[in-house]
C-alpha cells in the first residue's frame, strides 16, 4: 500500500463522527461535534481535574539497530468558526482587504439561497523529519508548532452583483509540541515514543465554552509513524518472544495498528479509534460518508430518500455535506449493486466456519 493508500484510512479516521446522517447542522446527533481523539489546551485539562486529556501517547515496538529511522506524522483537525452576516446596504464593492460593516447572524438570505453560521475544520498535518534510533535513544527530541490564528472574510453578492452579505471564518491559535524518543527493551528491539502535548493558552477571565475549548484544541488527533530499516511489532498479535514487551507498551487516547499491504511492517497508524492490523478501505465505497458505524449502502439510500427541504439543509451546513449528497444523487444502479453483498475473507478451500 503506498503512504497515498495509507492515507486514505488515516483520512477516514480524521473524519469520522465529523456530520453525521441526516447531515443537517439541527440534527441533534451533530449539535455536539468533534468526540474523537480530542487533545485539549493544558490549562483547560487542569481545570477539568484532568478529565479532558492534554496529552496523546504511542508507544509501540519496532526491531532494527541503530541506524534504523523513525519518521512521524501527525494529522488532526483545526475547528474553523463560520459566522454570516447581513449588510444593511448592499455595497457595489469594496477596495482590496476591506470588509464591510455587518451584523452576525444565525442564518441569512439572499436571493432564495440560505447561509448558515456553524462549525466547519481543516486539516493539518505536522511531519517530523526522519531520525536515527541511536539519535532517538540518546535523548528525547521535541518540536514546538505554533500555529497562528487565521481570518478570512467571503464576500455573497446577490443577483444585482452588490456586496449583500458575508462569511467570515476564524481559527484560533494552536501550540503543540511532539516529542520523539526510542529505548532498547530487548537486543534488537525499540519502543518507540511519540508524545503530542497541546499548550495552548487559554484566558481566566470567563468559564469557556465547549466550544471555545474546541477551538484551540487538536481535533481527530492520530500519527502515522514510518521506519526504514526495521521492522514494526504488532501489539494486537505479537511473536511470543515479544509478548512482555508488547503488554508493557502503555497507549494514551490512541492505539497503533499496522497498517499498509498485509505482511509489510514499516507503517504503524495509530489513531483514536480503535482498528485491526492493515485497515483498508472497501473499494467499493464511493467516497468518505463520515460514520463508519454505517454500511455504505444503507447509508447512501436514505441519502436518497431524504426530502426536498432536507436536502437543502444538507447542502448549506457543509461544504463536505452537499459534496456527499451530489456524489450519492449521481450514483448510477450498477454502483449499488457493488455495494450489496460483497463477501470477503472466505476460506479459499471452501470450508465452512473458518
Amino acid at each position: 500500500m503506498t503512504p497515498v493508500q495509507v492515507e486514505s484510512v488515516a483520512n477516514a479516521v480524521l473524519y469520522e463522527g465529523y456530520l453525521l446522517y441526516p447531515y443537517r447542522s439541527s440534527a441533534v446527533k451533530n449539535r455536539q461535534r468533534f468526540n474523537f481523539g480530542i487533545v485539549y489546551p493544558c490549562a483547560h485539562s487542569e481545570t477539568s481535574g484532568g478529565i479532558d486529556p492534554w496529552e496523546m501517547e504511542t508507544q509501540c515496538l519496532a526491531v532494527g539497530g541503530p541506524l534504523a529511522s523513525l519518521a512521524v506524522k501527525v494529522r488532526f483537525l483545526r475547528l474553523v468558526e463560520r459566522t454570516v452576516g447581513s449588510v444593511s446596504e448592499p455595497l457595489p464593492g469594496l477596495p482590496p482587504g476591506a470588509e464591510p460593516p455587518y451584523h452576525p447572524s444565525a442564518a441569512i438570505e439572499i436571493d432564495g439561497r440560505t447561509y448558515e453560521s456553524w462549525q466547519e475544520a481543516s486539516e493539518c498535518d505536522l511531519g517530523l523529519p526522519a531520525a536515527c534510533f541511536a539519535e532517538l535513544a540518546a535523548q528525547r527530541i521535541p518540536r514546538q508548532f505554533v500555529l497562528p490564528a487565521t481570518r478570512s472574510v467571503e464576500l455573497l453578492r446577490n443577483s444585482s452583483g452588490l456586496v449583500a452579505g458575508i462569511i467570515v471564518r476564524t481559527q484560533e491559535a494552536l501550540d503543540c509540541r511532539i516529542v520523539t524518543s526510542v529505548e532498547e527493551v530487548q537486543d534488537g528491539l525499540y519502543r518507540t515514543c511519540v508524545r503530542i502535548s497541546n499548550l495552548t493558552g487559554m484566558s481566566a477571565a470567563e468559564p469557556p465554552s465547549r466550544d471555545s475549548v474546541l477551538a484551540q484544541s487538536l481535533l481527530s488527533a492520530h500519527t502515522i509513524l514510518r521506519v526504514k530499516g526495521g521492522e514494526f511489532i504488532s501489539l494486537l498479535d505479537p511473536p511470543p518472544r515479544f509478548a512482555e514487551a508488547a503488554n508493557a507498551c502503555r497507549n494514551s487516547g490512541t492505539w497503533p495498528v499496522l497498517a499498509g499491504e498485509a505482511e509489510t511492517r514499516d507503517t504503524v497508524l495509530s489513531s483514536p479509534i480503535i482498528l485491526y492490523d492493515y485497515p483498508q478501505i472497501a473499494p467499493e465505497s464511493p467516497g468518505d460518508l463520515f460514520d463508519g458505524a454505517e454500511i455504505d449502502e444503507i447509508l447512501s439510500l436514505r441519502i436518497l430518500t431524504l426530502t426536498d427541504e432536507e436536502k437543502s439543509a444538507m447542502r448549506r451546513s457543509d461544504e463536505r455535506a452537499r459534496r456527499i449528497l451530489e456524489r450519492t444523487e449521481s450514483l448510477p444502479p450498477e454502483h449499488f449493486m457493488k455495494l450489496h453483498g460483497v463477501l470477503r475473507g472466505l476460506d479459499p478451500s471452501g470450508k465452512e466456519g473458518s
